[in-house]
């Protein structure tokens, strides 16, 4: 069956291509490598002999099998049993979903336009096939009537789990709703599945066209002579020879303004950031966002749920809008307290260098390097050659989890990738068994998603007897040619962040898809990854692979103590960028149908809101604003509070493996067996009794962000 997860297929069936694009499509059908599985190791897909024409024959095939498969276990003359409809469930649509994962990671991290093309066709239709399965009302009956029963069935766990999971997914779906409300439900969908793709595909087109042209070398003062060559490099390509191309990431902040000297400069780049999606134009969203704000509000009235919010929290461990308001409204004071002690140091400086200006966003990267280099005696600068991106993945991100888990990586270069920076290894158990296969995919590019994540190209299950192939994603500037990848310490950590995705999906050990690798709340979801994080500090793995580029000198024990001293540096910015972003969300997200703005109102709203929660702090935007926040605006709406929720557990978890010794393999062991390879197989929060022995608690996060008032 078509799960979230999976993205959301669709084309009812009946539905047809067009005429041109099924007669481009007919001589494709013959040697279509997404038609059948993959015939290379672990399914791993045939990147080499998949080309866009083979996507819709794809989908349009896949739905159809699926439909005819659930027609056939709704219309079963014999009673329903787990094994007729729900064991069926999990096995059907195996076309739709492995032509769905291939294609919707490949649109995220390698896109063309007729990708893009594709993926607008296909979202209204995916909705569509998802609400004729969702709302097919024999098929819920069936699954009601084993719901009902459910105690009377003698299941194991995980089978009783996954009964209350599809009974609960056709529910949320509106299986409930009369025959003209499933109508309603149905063209809401449609018309959300066809804006969310409105909003990413515009998000990562205007971030590329918001680029800033930069007339002259002087201009970028304070930038390295590489980080020029590739600004060069960028405008020459862009037909701007002699000039400077400057790309923006999604995020507010910008990396160059952290080294930029030229205020004028900082203030372009910055305003450029801040400006996207609303300031007309081919790619201003504010008229989108107005109308996504308030078709969810009206399908969460539809579904008997007061907000979207409140639907949306209904699913995760944080379980309420109350309990997540009363998280954000604890941390949000102390975060705002922090950043503004933090302005007043770097105005300080400002100051004393006489620059005759108020501290603003555009300056708080470059000048809080400099209270962290006055303070610590320590900058970004000292640390890069340390962190060369080879040492960091094969002896930090790999040794730690050898050191933990007992895994073991054989890079190989016989498999087809889809752009040619990406990697490609083995991962074997220490008994030299094989967990999966992993891809590296690092670098930025113009056709690349911003941010960082980790995907599934196959999911571990004992059912369809398929093991995990994960794929990590980030966007580490590449150098020019022959030079050196250099990464910042945020660079460093999310790797270590995007592999413990990794591992949650590698590890996994469940029977039924739905429940296989991250399929759990997304409140959880980052909660595995964040504990991975702690290994990125950790003196062992930092010893191992800190070491200089040039001379493979370890990184100074004196250096080292400067980057443990500094670790609880601008966390007062970070807290509270991140705090007003998730604020933003949640507010858009609490309203009512006849609350949500018009386009016009958009921006005004946003103001209201940051300063109704007590974020707005100029210095400090949110870490995105309303109208480039993929999160919020697709699939992490109303939960990008999700982050903070978990590291929470997180913070807690870290101290329970510091007080069982730290990078030991009995506490890796016991963390994968209790929770890593569990999947959505149990309640989550039981997972996390399962592995700490205990409830969690906030007091090891307030102290890790200097948020405690005893700290």
């Amino acid at each position: 069956m078509l799960r979230p997860s999976t993205a959301l297929l669709a084309v009812a069936l009946g539905a047809a291509l067009s005429a041109s694009a099924a007669d481009s499509a007919a001589p494709a059908m013959n040697d279509n490598p997404l038609l059948t599985e993959s015939p290379l190791p672990l399914h791993y897909p045939q990147f080499d002999k998949i080309r866009n024409e083979h996507f819709l024959p794809a989908f349009e095939q896949g739905m159809a099998e699926n439909l005819r498969e659930v027609d056939a276990i709704a219309n079963n003359a014999a009673a329903p049993t787990f094994e007729n409809t729900i064991v069926a469930l999990e096995k059907s649509g195996q076309l739709l979903s492995r032509a769905s994962r291939v294609f919707f990671n490949l649109n995220g991290t390698n896109t063309n336009p007729e990708m893009q093309k594709i993926a607008r066709t296909l979202a209204p239709k995916l909705a569509a096939h998802g609400d004729a399965i969702s709302l097919n009302p024999v098929l819920f009956a069936r699954v009601k009537a084993l719901y009902e029963a459910r105690d009377t069935l003698g299941l194991d766990p995980e089978s009783k789990r996954l009964l209350w999971r599809y009974y609960k997914d056709f529910v949320r779906a509106g299986a409930n709703l009369s025959a003209a409300d499933k109508e309603k439900l149905k063209a809401m969908n449609a018309e959300l599945a066809t804006l969310g793709t409105t909003v990413n595909q515009f998000i990562l087109k205007e971030r590329d066209a918001s680029a800033v042209l930069i007339d002259t070398r002087a201009e970028l003062a304070g930038l390295s002579d590489a980080a020029i060559g590739t600004m060069a490099d960028a405008a020459a390509k862009a037909g701007h020879p002699g000039k400077f191309l400057v790309a923006l990431q999604n995020t507010t902040g910008q990396p160059p303004l952290t080294d930029l000297t030229n205020r004028a400069t900082r203030e372009k780049i910055m305003a450029a950031s801040l400006a996207r999606g609303s300031r007309g134009g081919e790619f201003d969203l504010r008229a989108t966002v107005a109308r996504i704000a308030r078709l969810r509000a009206e399908r969460a009235n539809l579904l008997g749920y007061p907000t979207h919010a409140a639907f949306q929290l209904d699913e995760q461990t944080a379980g309420s809008v109350d309990v997540v308001n009363q998280l954000l409204a604890q941390l949000a004071g102390p975060a705002v307290a922090n950043a503004r002690k933090e302005a007043a140091d770097m105005q300080a400086i400002v100051d004393a260098e006489q620059g005759g200006f108020q501290i603003a966003a555009c300056d708080w990267q470059l000048y809080s390097e400099k209270v962290r280099k006055a303070r610590y005696d320590l900058d970004e600068s000292q640390l890069k050659p340390y962190y060369e991106l080879n040492h960091v993945l094969i002896d930090g991100v790999f040794y730690a989890a050898h050191r933990l888990y007992g895994l073991s990586f054989k890079e190989r270069h016989d498999l087809p990738v889809y752009e040619p920076t990406v990697r490609v290894f083995d991962v074997f158990n220490e008994d030299g068994s094989q967990l999966g296969i992993f891809l590296a995919d690092y670098y930025a590019r113009s056709n690349k998603n911003g941010g960082a994540w980790a995907n599934a190209y196959v999911s571990q299950s004992h059912l369809l007897g398929t093991m995990p192939v994960i794929a990590n994603h980030l966007n580490i500037p590449k150098p020019p040619a022959g030079q050196p990848t250099l990464l910042t310490h945020d660079f460093v950590r999310t790797m270590f962040h995007e592999f413990g995705h990794a591992l949650h999906g590698l590890f996994s050990n469940v029977k039924y898809p739905r429940f296989a690798g991250t399929s759990v709340p997304r409140d959880f979801v980052e909660y595995p990854s964040q504990v991975n994080e702690m290994w990125a500090d950790w003196p062992e793995v930092l010893q191992n692979y800190a070491k200089h580029y040039q001379t493979g000198a370890p990184i100074p024990a004196e250096l080292l103590a400067k980057v443990e001293a500094a670790g609880k540096f601008n966390q007062g910015f970070a807290t509270t960028e991140y705090l007003a972003a998730t604020l933003l969300d949640q507010a858009w997200h609490q309203l009512k149908p006849d609350e949500v703005p018009g386009a016009d109102g958009v921006l005004a709203f946003e103001a209201a809101a940051l300063k109704r929660y007590g974020v707005d702090f100029a210095p400090v935007p949110p870490r995105y604003r309303t109208t480039y926040f993929s999160h919020a605006l697709t699939s992490y709406s109303a939960g990008y509070y999700s982050y903070i929720w978990s590291e929470v557990l997180d913070a807690d978890s870290v101290e329970w493996m510091k007080a069982h010794g730290g990078l030991k393999r009995e506490n890796g062991d016991h963390f994968r067996k209790t929770l890593l390879s569990r999947g959505g197989s149990d309640d989550a929060m039981a997972l996390f009794r399962a592995f700490t022995g205990k409830d969690p608690y906030l007091e090891p996060l307030l102290v890790r962000r200097g948020l405690n008032a005893k700290h």
